[in-house]
């Protein structure tokens, strides 16, 4: 407590002078602030150990769900900072909301003293284990040690203390966000920001003003100047996660900024130089974004210095368990059940799924299990795996043809995928495969593949 660096955001002066006169016996610094829109600055700035976070703000903009878009972007620039909301005894249901979020606990107005030092102080003694557990050993993604997880650990250790551009490719629910965030903790980058945007999602009007930032006055809404993502994360790491759903319009816009290093502001003329590592992720196979009507080649080299390859959660054997249990007991854990464990017929329920959701079916899964089991431990009849997930496999399915359990059919679609997922490797299909170069040749040359 007595080292601890604690960021206060609240619109009312009189709630920032009470939290301050109280903690500042108790803790290191406290950092006040009334205007939300300067979080992220203070995050570039300010090594904290903690921020305090009003649920609503007078902005007529997000009215009612403030503090759930400034708790988003606190999290993205910083997954391990505790975040508490401070909320009205009227919007109880938002700050529960909050929590689902990524909120640490939150505070009602009015509080009682002692209860907010008590929550500070709670969260501040756990903050060292949570960094701890945030290394890539603890997170789910690389529980394990099957030989693709092995493999995938080495070349981070070798790739991240680098400043190359990378590419993470791999299915959905695979973690992808969690292998960059790897990537920027194992860099030279470390201390500074990470920034994380899904642009995927962002609209035409919306790109450039979010990763570019704009000036008041550049459009209707433009109230104040706004730093774009790329100035945030200035010195840090961007990563633009989605990379292969964005238009080739937008394409242009990010390969010009990649080759000056520089990015313009919407209504500047003055150029603002940047210093980031790039690390960009999609569930796009690089063959198809290798497609030019789809994706500009030029781009696809300049972000794409080195590729890594997420494996899918069917491909790592026992590890499936492994994740499994470390749910299990994370779950257990947040709603107080009893369980401990899978029997042996839940165990090989575990291991003979298929996972087309990949990391995220099985975590929702666990969930789901730990609701509503009785017991101590979980049986197969417990698991019941993503009804979304099995509907779209169905589908899929429907391709190999009537009869499912034709294995030549079986081997060629397999042989296929494995082709398309290495972006054509012989030599990565053929060690996933198991077989040598000789043997795929020949499969290769027998499907007419």
């Amino acid at each position: 407590m007595k080292h601890a660096r604690i960021l206060i955001v609240d619109d009312d002066t009189d709630v920032l002078t009470a939290v301050r006169l109280l903690l500042k016996q108790q803790v290191g610094a406290v950092i006040t602030e009334h205007n939300p829109e300067q979080i992220p600055a203070l995050l570039t700035k300010e090594k904290l150990d903690l921020v305090l976070l009003d649920m609503n703000f007078k902005s007529t903009i997000n009215t009612g769900n403030e503090g759930l878009y400034w708790l988003n972007r606190i999290k993205t620039a910083k997954p391990d900072l505790p975040v508490v909301m401070i909320t009205a005894y009227g919007a109880i249901d938002l700050a529960v909301t909050s929590l689902k979020q990524g909120a640490a606990d939150f505070v009602v107005k009015p509080w009682q003293n002692e209860q907010l030092i008590n929550v500070v102080s709670s969260l501040l003694s756990k903050s060292e284990p949570k960094k701890k557990e945030s290394a890539p050993g603890a997170d789910p993604d690389f529980i394990g040690e099957s030989t693709v997880i092995q493999d995938l650990r080495y070349k981070i250790s070798k790739i991240a203390p680098t400043d190359a551009n990378i590419l993470i490719l791999g299915e959905n629910g695979t973690g992808k966000d969690l292998i960059a965030t790897a990537i920027h903790q194992q860099s030279k980058r470390a201390g500074k920001p990470f920034i994380k945007v899904d642009v995927g999602a962002l609209t035409e009007s919306l790109f450039e003003s979010e990763l570019f930032g704009h000036k008041k006055g550049a459009f209707t809404d433009a109230r104040e100047d706004r730093a774009g993502r790329f100035e945030a994360a200035n010195g840090g790491t961007l990563f633009l996660d989605e990379i292969g759903n964005i238009s080739l319009q937008q394409q242009a816009k990010l390969l010009s900024v990649l080759q000056n290093r520089q990015v313009t502001p919407l209504g500047s003329n003055t150029p603002i130089p940047v210093d980031i590592r790039l690390v960009c992720a999609t569930n796009v196979p690089l063959a198809d974004l290798a497609n030019e009507s789809r994706f500009r080649k030029d781009l696809i080299y300049r972000i794409n210095t080195v590729d890594l390859q997420v494996p899918p959660l069917r491909d790592r054997g026992d590890d499936i368990l492994h994740i499994a249990r470390h749910f299990l007991r994370k779950y257990a854990q947040k709603y107080m059940k009893p369980a401990t464990d899978f029997d042996k017929h839940a165990a090989h329920k575990l291991l003979g799924y298929h996972y087309p959701g990949n990391v995220r079916e099985l975590q929702y899964s666990i969930e789901r299990a730990v609701i509503m089991a009785e017991g101590e431990i979980l049986g197969a009849e417990d698991l019941i795996f993503s009804p979304i997930e099995q509907t779209a496999t169905a589908i899929q399915s429907n391709h190999v043809g009537t009869d499912k359990h034709n294995l030549v059919e079986l081997e060629r679609i397999t042989i296929a995928n494995v082709v398309e997922k290495h972006g054509g490797n012989i030599s990565k299909a053929a060690k996933e495969l198991g077989i040598t170069r000789t043997a795929l040749y020949r499969r290769l040359s027998k499907y007419d593949i």
